[in-house]
């Protein structure tokens, strides 16, 4: 009964942990995704500096 009830509290802690990485991600992914698109503008604008000023 004792392993029983460890390999509950084990899942349990497992959902809770789980549940967590979802909601951080859930809530902060349109801030990370506007983050990535920022940089990946700034970049393609500078790459196409360059290829002009050459």
């Amino acid at each position: 009964m004792k392993a029983a009830t460890g390999e509950l509290n084990l899942t349990v802690i497992t959902l809770i942990a789980i549940a967590a990485v979802l909601a951080f991600f859930w809530f902060m992914w349109p801030s990370i995704q506007n983050s990535i698109n920022a940089q990946w503008d700034n970049i393609n604008s500078g790459a196409a500096m360059v290829v002009i000023d050459r």
